[in-house]
């Protein structure tokens, strides 16, 4: 809806000029008949006035007898132009819209048009790349399933050890096609507003602690020290302490994967501040790449595709750890380094407790 603007004069310089050049031709005539003529009348004081008033009054008069022309097309294309505009482009309070407001707004509405095509533009892209991903993510398990089944069908049932084998395949396949679709429901969930968190008062220390010695076989299989740092040994935060729980496993499982040196290590700090707890997780990795730093927190969007798929992620992790800290209110942060390693950062409320 437009507003309408406050009416003030404004000297139109087209008309302005237009008049007074009429005036100045008309001047100019005078001027040379004053010159060439013997009657000593048109050469008096008193005539040299009355031709300075009637020039002057000659000049208003033009000025507004061309603002009214100029209005009046004006005003004419205008309504010829609005049949082909939306009803509320002009309001019926505003029958003297001028031209150059009417192009204002032409113009500005041609703007919200172009953004709202790149955003309609944008938003098909992503559903395509989306729906792509999803249909690659779905794909690859069940391709596997239905390969192992082919040879178990073919005969494969017969051998023990390839009937094992294959259908323990077969549960690791099935297996991830569940995470897929319960992270998928999660992100779902948590952007419909569909998910309550509990909120508690625990230690979040002891929670980092809780996830280390989860991750802590897995850590050792790829050399990688676990390490938490705290300013002080006990400091209680007020959040759900399972969604938390995820935020920790999959920030510090993403660090475990992609250790590239001897010597890695993941380091949690924890530091209190006047209402919150700041909570870091670094490690020495391999880090990220400039231009893939400002996606990693899309659905299915993998930084280094071959080893994520290899190690069995869904490529959701990012995304979960980002809608639950948005569900308790906060953000998360990334710094990261190619070759160096990467940093998040976020923040719990602390508890009052």
């Amino acid at each position: 809806m437009y507003s309408t603007p406050k009416r003030n004069f404004k000297l139109n310089w087209v008309s302005a000029l237009a008049s007074f050049v009429l005036v100045a031709i008309i001047g100019t005539v005078i001027s040379i008949f004053q010159a060439k003529t013997h009657d000593q009348y048109f050469k008096t004081r008193d005539f040299n006035i009355f031709i300075v008033f009637t020039l002057t009054l000659v000049m208003i008069l033009n000025y507004y007898i061309l603002e009214f022309l100029f209005n009046y097309n004006s005003k004419k294309q205008i309504r010829r132009i609005k049949k082909i505009l939306p009803d509320n482009f002009i309001l019926d309070h505003e029958p003297d819209l001028s031209l150059k407001e009417f192009g204002e707004r032409v113009t500005l509405m041609s703007t919200q048009n172009d953004f709202e095509m790149d955003m309609m533009k944008e938003m098909e892209n992503f559903r395509k790349e989306y729906v792509g991903n999803v249909s690659h993510e779905l794909k690859t398990p069940l391709f596997s399933i239905q390969g192992y089944v082919s040879t178990l069908l073919d005969g494969g049932v017969e051998d023990l050890n390839i009937r094992d084998k294959y259908l323990q395949r077969i549960d690791s396949s099935v297996e991830r096609l569940l995470n897929i679709v319960k992270d998928l429901d999660m992100i779902n969930r948590f952007e419909a507003g569909q998910i309550e968190l509990n909120l508690i008062s625990f230690d979040i220390n002891e929670l980092v602690e809780e996830v280390f010695d989860l991750l802590d076989l897995e850590a050792n299989r790829h050399l990688m020290k676990l390490e938490l740092q705290s300013t002080q040994k006990k400091l209680l935060v007020h959040a759900d302490k399972n969604k938390i729980s995820q935020v920790f496993t999959n920030l510090v499982s993403n660090a475990i994967k992609y250790a590239n040196r001897e010597g890695a290590r993941i380091i949690v700090t924890t530091k209190e501040e006047a209402k919150f707890i700041s909570i870091t997780v670094e490690d020495n990795g391999m880090g990220i790449k400039p231009e893939n730093l400002t996606r990693i927190f899309e659905r299915f969007y993998r930084v280094e595709a071959s080893r994520n798929r290899k190690d069995g992620g869904s490529g959701l992790g990012l995304a979960i750890v980002k809608h639950i800290l948005e569900a308790h209110h906060q953000n998360i942060t990334v710094e990261s380094a190619y070759l160096s390693g990467t940093k998040f950062k976020f923040r719990l409320e602390k508890s009052s407790l």
